[in-house]
C-alpha cells in the first residue's frame, strides 16, 4: 500500500494532506524519516510514525456533519493560528479531518471523517459529486448572464463545467440564488459570480450529494445517520 493512502486510511489526514506531511518530514518508516511520495509499505511489517507517534489502523470510522460558520478555516491546523473547523468539534476523541474545503468567508455544510477512502472519492473530480449553495449576489443578472453561468465560464485559464443557477428572490436590488456545481476549484462560485459582474455578498453550502444541512444550527454538528453514510458510499461505490 502506498504510504499516503495508508495514512489516510488510518485517519491521519486526507491523501493530499498526508502527502504534505510526508514532504515536510513528519512521517517515519521503521524509524527513518521519508519524504518519498508513493513509497510502498507493508502495514503488517513496517512501523509507520507520524510526529513520532506510531500510526495504527482505525477499526471504527466516524462521520460528522458540521454547519461551519464564517471565520473558520477548513483545515486540521493553521500556520497563522486562525480558528479551524476542528475547534468546533473538539469534543470528538477521534482524529478526523474535513472532506474538501469551504472558504474562510463561506458557511454551511461540511463533512468531517476519518474514512480516508471515502474522503478521497468524494473529492475526486471523476465522481462529480453535486454541491448546492445559497448565494446572495449584488445586482440582478440578465438572462444572458445566467445562461453563460450555466454553460461554463473561463476563470483561471479553464472553462467551468455546466452549473445550476436558479433565482430564489430579488430584494433591495440584490439577488438570492441557488447555485449547483460538481467541481471544487478554489473560490469557484465567487470567481464565477465576479465573472458575470455580480459579486457574492454571502455564500452558504446547503447540500453535498444527498446530504442536506437542514436546520442544524450554525457552529453545531451531529453524526451522520447510517442511512446517510450508506447513501454517500453508494454515490462513489465504496464497499
Amino acid at each position: 500500500m502506498r504510504l499516503q493512502k495508508y495514512l489516510a486510511y488510518c485517519g491521519i489526514a486526507s491523501r493530499r494532506k498526508s502527502e504534505e506531511y510526508i514532504k515536510n518530514g513528519r512521517v517515519k518508516i521503521n524509524g527513518e524519516i521519508t519524504r518519498e511520495l508513493g513509497k510502498k509499505i507493508n502495514p503488517q511489517m513496517d512501523v509507520i510514525e507520524f510526529d513520532n507517534i506510531v500510526v495504527k489502523n482505525i477499526q471504527e470510522h466516524m462521520y460528522i456533519l458540521l454547519n461551519k460558520p464564517i471565520g473558520f478555516v477548513t483545515t486540521v491546523e493553521d500556520q497563522f493560528n486562525r480558528k479551524t473547523v476542528i475547534d468546533l468539534v473538539n469534543q470528538v476523541n477521534e482524529r478526523i479531518y474535513p472532506v474538501g474545503r469551504l472558504d474562510y468567508d463561506t458557511e454551511g455544510l461540511l463533512i468531517l471523517t476519518n474514512d480516508g477512502n471515502l474522503t478521497y472519492k468524494l473529492t475526486h473530480p471523476k465522481y462529480e459529486i453535486q454541491k448546492e449553495y445559497i448565494a446572495e449576489i449584488r445586482g440582478i443578472p440578465t438572462k444572458e448572464k445566467i445562461q453563460s453561468f450555466k454553460e461554463g465560464l473561463e476563470i483561471d485559464n479553464y472553462i467551468t463545467s455546466p452549473a445550476g443557477f436558479d433565482i430564489i428572490h430579488i430584494k433591495n436590488g440584490n439577488t438570492t440564488t441557488k447555485i449547483t456545481i460538481h467541481e471544487g476549484k478554489n473560490r469557484q462560485i465567487r470567481k464565477m459570480c465576479d465573472k458575470i459582474g455580480h459579486p457574492v455578498i454571502t455564500l452558504k453550502r446547503i447540500k453535498m450529494g444527498n446530504i442536506e444541512l437542514g436546520n442544524l444550527p450554525r457552529g453545531q454538528w451531529r453524526e451522520l445517520t447510517e442511512k446517510e453514510i450508506e447513501n454517500l458510499k453508494n454515490l462513489v461505490r465504496v464497499g
